[in-house]
């Protein structure tokens, strides 16, 4: 089986991952989780999403991968014990204390082993395997030929990035926010240092990070090279961001697992995840060794785009009205598209706006204001409008 996995920085993106074709989700808790500045989850909160997601009969897998302090060890046994009571389908980890603790408690969670393990051999993979590891996410920087090594020696399950943000170090191997901010990224607190901008003598400005990373055009090779699992980094990222690089990946998939996709259709997708982040991207690692082109040394603005204009709330099929939930500013005559995971992707033209009281507006202009519009065709809730994308 190929398993779609997103990412879900709090409980509204983990819906709309789910509900855009994601097999399962990752998230981190409060504690214990590489992305502290995400709003991550309670427990509460696990029990909620575990149960959202066994009821479409998807997967929920829960991080506790930080490199652990000695002070960091308090609680970790009474967190583990309640992830296993909250049945969650499995616990990504790095740290050879938590894995030993998942096999001392007897946890029944799949276990599996974190991108920071930064596992790129065979004799590595065949190490935590003797852990009770059953899958593993491998360095993003693992080759085609160390795939499949891995793969026949091992025979564990195989999860590999697809998309999202690369690391300047190895894998989350990075020290440079501890040295510049005090903000320790092996224990969540990155501050991205890599994206800044910086000066030699106030002359020669320059950076050193790496474009995003995209494998749309390598899935078909990594399934046959034995990738089980494919992974979308993103937990801050928002839930247009989310929703679009899933549904496209969800569809590339399908059609490759149906032998439909045609080059017209990895165009299209690879066009619509090029403007859905603000960072040019590539496939980085996989077919060959990255070279100065998948890299910014010189300065790069990254200015978003306001491609996201809305939220589909409610649908009048009798009025074709749609009411939608502004996420940025637009106004009748626009043209717009809409999509979502059952709506075959339309444009069209804003011909009406009107405001919550039915009077008529020229401009939808206020944060999450809920205006209704007209539609040719048939919507449904949690569809997305956006900019036509030409």
């Amino acid at each position: 089986m190929i398993e779609l996995l997103a990412p879900a920085g709090d409980k509204e993106r983990l819906e709309f991952a789910l509900l855009y074709g994601a097999d399962a989700v990752y998230f981190g808790g409060k504690d214990f989780s590489l992305r502290a500045n995400a709003k991550n989850f309670s427990r509460e909160d696990i029990l909620e999403a575990t149960k959202f997601a066994h009821d479409l009969d998807k997967k929920v897998y829960v991080t506790v991968n930080i490199v652990f302090h000695n002070e960091d060890l308090n609680g970790l046994e009474d967190y583990l014990k309640f992830l296993g009571e909250a049945k969650v389908d499995g616990i990504i980890a790095s740290d050879i204390v938590v894995l030993k603790k998942i096999q001392e408690l007897g946890i029944k969670a799949k276990v599996i082993l974190s991108t920071q393990a930064s596992t790129l051999n065979h004799e590595a993979a065949k190490f935590y395997k003797s852990l009770g590891v059953k899958q593993i996410v491998l360095a993003r920087e693992a080759m085609k030929e160390d795939i499949q090594r891995i793969k026949k020696e091992t025979g564990l399950e195989i999860e590999c990035f697809i998309h999202g943000a690369m690391c300047t170090s190895i894998s989350g191997k990075c020290i440079m926010s501890n040295y510049m901010t005090n903000r320790d990224s092996n224990r969540g607190g990155c501050a991205q240092i890599c994206r800044w901008v910086f000066n030699e003598d106030d002359e020669y400005p320059f950076t050193m990070t790496p474009k995003d990373l995209n494998f749309i055009d390598y899935i078909k090779d990594m399934i046959e090279s034995g990738v089980n699992t494919f992974k979308v980094e993103g937990r801050m990222r928002s839930i247009y961001y989310i929703s679009t690089v899933i549904l496209c990946y969800r569809r590339v998939i399908d059609k490759l697992l149906n032998n439909t996709l045609t080059k017209e259709d990895k165009d299209y997708y690879l066009k619509i995840l090029n403007r859905c982040a603000n960072r040019e991207s590539s496939p980085q690692f996989f077919a060959k060794m990255p070279s100065f082109n998948e890299q910014y040394y010189n300065l790069k603005d990254e200015e978003s785009n306001q491609d996201f204009l809305g939220i589909v709330k409610d649908f009048d099929k009798d009025k074709m009205i749609a009411t939608i939930e502004e996420r940025n500013y637009f106004k009748v005559g626009d043209e717009v598209e809409f999509i979502g995971p059952n709506t075959e992707t339309f444009s069209c033209i804003i011909t009406d706006i009107f405001d919550e009281k039915g009077q008529k507006i020229d401009t939808a202009n206020k944060p999450k204001m809920i205006v209704k519009i007209s539609v040719p065709k048939v919507v449904n809730v949690n569809d997305l409008m956006r900019v036509k994308i030409s």
